[in-house]
């Protein structure tokens, strides 16, 4: 079968191509990507090219498809995994596979497995870590979307706290705690702020920093303050002591804070503001192998502050991401931004930050140019109507009409 797919043949050097796959084998499945939500840790991987722990070192010679937060439907199922996987069936894929001898991944590793890409085979390695999962969700692009509110699942879970007079650790964010995510308006900052209010384990505060008022605003009107749950929107941009600033807010310090953004000065702010036994959990992924911050070692010894860092989640995380979506006591929905065509996911990827907004989404059978969804508005046509009337936040009716109405690739 052909495919088309983008892939990484080494630094900054993404190129969208048609090739044969070959025939699957007996421990392999054949696979349609049917949508792909493009990760920061994906421009990460195209600057870094080869020299990327998860990408192989002859990227020239034999390139990756990238893409890791993909949804689709199985073709056909290999013999060894007949009894499990079925052809129809929707599927989505945890990409950190935690393979025990090497770092390999979709979307990092594999020549012929990745989110950008029309049809892939689905490596042996994704059903031996049981991490192939049925997907039964409305939408193809909320199951693109499991894979990063996994990754906040995980986060979520990582941090810790001290059981009342023990040395032994409960693990999760405290139940009616301060929380405090910091530089947290981009989409896995909202994918966190979404899982605090509804998931298991609540705080009773919360507080979302930023520089950006506008970026702020629209956070503040996805996720207003529920279910007695408070929820602080500050703009940071001109504060000069943030750390008392942000006392202030709740009067007091934090039992968990979660930091968004790879910024030294973030980090030791961040530590200035834990309570005793409070927990930092730093989210944010750095691309300097050198990156380090100045943290309050005097309250780690004599207050029991505790430091995490967390990159992806686990298939349990998956898991239950998959349950919440498919339950809809979340909205993924919310951090969508763009949509665009397989043919547009290159310049997309290798330029995210300039492009800025949220999740940008694939469609991967389709072609078509990045579009903002905060655009579509100034269009007279039936899905800036279909975006409009659900205030402007993408959904399933709009990508009905994507996947009838647009362009084939």
């Amino acid at each position: 079968m052909k495919t088309k797919a983008v892939r990484l043949y080494g630094k900054k050097d993404l190129r969208l191509e048609e090739f044969e796959l070959p025939k699957i084998n007996e421990d392999e499945i054949l696979a349609s990507v049917i949508t792909d939500s493009i990760c920061m840790s994906t421009w990460k991987l195209s600057n870094q090219g080869a020299d990327h722990k998860k990408a192989p070192d002859n990227l020239a010679e034999q390139p990756i498809i990238v893409g890791h937060e993909f949804c689709g439907e199985i073709l056909e199922v290999g013999a060894s995994w007949q009894s499990k996987y079925k052809p129809g069936e929707k599927y989505v894929v945890q990409a950190n596979l935690q393979l025990p001898d090497r770092p390999d991944c979709p979307g990092y590793s594999y020549p012929f497995m990745g989110g950008d890409a029309t049809y892939i085979i689905l490596s042996k390695d994704v059903m031996v870590q049981d991490c192939l999962i049925p997907y039964n969700g409305e939408t193809y692009f909320e199951g693109s979307l499991i894979e990063p509110l996994s990754c906040v699942i995980g986060a979520f879970e990582a941090n810790y706290h001290l059981i009342d007079n023990s040395y032994e650790h409960k693990m999760g964010i405290k139940e009616d705690g301060t929380l405090l995510i910091m530089g947290g308006t981009g989409p896995m900052g909202l994918l966190a702020i979404d899982y605090a209010l509804h998931g298991p384990v609540n705080p009773k505060k919360i507080v979302v920093t930023d520089v950006n008022e506008e970026k702020l605003k629209r956070a503040e009107a996805l996720y207003p303050s529920q279910n007695g749950i408070e929820v602080f929107y500050v703009n940071v941009k001109d504060e000069s002591d943030q750390t008392e600033f942000l006392k202030k807010t709740v009067g007091g310090k934090f039992d968990d804070i979660f930091v968004m953004i790879p910024v030294s000065k973030v980090l030791s702010e961040a530590s200035a503001l834990l309570n005793p036994d409070g927990c930092l959990n730093f989210f944010a992924g750095p691309q300097d192998k050198t990156f380090s911050a100045e943290i309050n070692f005097y309250d780690l010894h004599y207050s029991f502050t505790h430091y995490v860092g967390t990159s992806g989640g686990n298939t349990e995380d998956m898991r239950k991401a998959v349950e919440l979506i498919e339950a809809k006591k979340v909205n993924v929905a919310n951090v969508v931004t763009h949509i665009l065509g397989l043919n547009a996911v290159g310049e997309t990827t290798l330029n995210q930050p300039e492009v800025g907004g949220g999740k940008k989404l694939v469609y991967t059978h389709k072609n078509f140019e990045r579009t903002e969804l905060s655009e579509l508005e100034d269009l007279d046509n039936e899905l800036a109507k279909i975006v409009a009337e659900n205030q402007g936040i993408w959904s399933r009716q709009a990508e009905d009409y994507v996947l009838r109405h647009f362009e084939e690739i």
